[in-house]
């Protein structure tokens, strides 16, 4: 697993984050017996957090993030609430939801910010503290969050680009799933930046995977030199090995995040690399800094964006990632 150099200066201070908020959780956290967030849950008084994003059907990685996310929960004798929609307005509708039940915090993407940006700040007028979470970072100072966590899209793309450079690629297609999601956009515009080859953006359908496939398919059918296609979540990789096995085309696939189907074309050198935001961490130490906000006024990073990521993942990280991709947890 390689990490860019100033990611990895902030993962490292991340895991001792994690060690200390692991030993956190209350009387009987130390008779933890194993797994993530075990042992029994804190004995302060029970809150209630909520979780929206813009998540659409079926995309894997979100129930990576929500599994991060309930067993910080379990651990904090917190009661957990999940929504998502990939619409702007309609995730705005569900974190207005949230405000008047009164729930004690709110976890939040920011992925269409212009549409959530202004239901953010009620909630924290409110009085009731947000923690954003994976996609917009750039805006989560201005909604009056506590912090951001996540990994930054645009060193995520550079590192791409650095590695396409690497394997000697020279014309890559960088597809986006979720037109209008600003993290989607930074990390194409990360490849292009250091990659010395060309870029092309390629917008598909993500909520109808065979349209997606087909739309790849075509693509890489019309354009015989391209030699990478960089795919922007998990679900998309298989999708776009699909597409190159009908496609007759030789370029390699690369993706963003993982997941067990993922690790399996990386064990199978289908795909060449992916690179890996950890998406547990994001739910973990969302709901964790939230609880611990509560009760004891803590902050995770000082008010600064914490990076969970990029690291590159290849081939060689298979056998320490297959169990855990297995679990859910990677």
């Amino acid at each position: 697993m390689r990490t860019p150099r100033t990611a990895a200066v902030l993962l490292a201070a991340l895991a001792l984050a994690v060690a200390g908020c692991s030993s956190s959780g209350g009387k009987g956290s130390e008779e933890a017996e194993g797994g993530t967030g075990g042992g029994k849950p804190a004995t302060t008084e029970r809150l209630k957090i909520a979780m929206v994003t813009h998540s659409g059907e079926g995309d894997t990685f979100w129930d990576i993030v929500q599994r991060g996310a309930k067993d910080a929960a379990a651990k904090d004798n917190v009661e957990f609430l999940y929504a998502a929609d990939k619409e702007g307005k309609e995730q705005a509708q569900l974190v207005q939801t949230y405000i008047d039940q009164k729930v004690d915090g709110i976890v939040v993407t920011l992925a269409k910010p212009e549409a959530v940006k202004d239901v953010v700040k009620k909630a924290v007028a409110a009085g009731i503290p947000v923690v954003t979470i994976n996609s917009g970072g750039r805006f989560s100072q201005e909604v009056g969050a506590l912090s951001h966590i996540g990994q930054d899209e645009s060193v995520a793309g550079e590192a791409v680009g650095e590695e396409l450079n690497k394997r000697g690629k020279k014309k890559a297609v960088c597809v986006i799933h979720e037109q209008g999601n600003v993290s989607l956009e930074e990390r194409c515009a990360g490849v292009r930046k250091t990659f010395g080859g060309t870029v092309e953006n390629l917008n598909v359908d993500g909520t109808n995977m065979p349209a997606s496939t087909s739309s790849i398919e075509a693509k890489l059918q019309s354009g015989k030199d391209i030699d990478a296609v960089v795919t922007l979540g998990a679900p998309f990789a298989a999708a776009s090995v699909q597409a190159k096995e009908s496609a007759g085309s030789e370029a390699e696939i690369d993706t963003f995040d993982l997941n067990a189907e993922v690790v399996k074309r990386l064990k199978a050198k289908e795909v060449g690399f992916a690179v890996d935001q950890q998406p547990y961490l994001q739910g973990y130490l969302a709901v964790d800094e939230l609880w611990l906000n509560k009760t004891n006024g803590n902050v995770i990073g000082g008010g600064k964006p914490v990076l969970t990521g990029p690291a590159l993942v290849t081939e060689k990280d298979v056998p320490a990632l297959e169990k855990l991709t297995a679990d859910g947890t990677r």
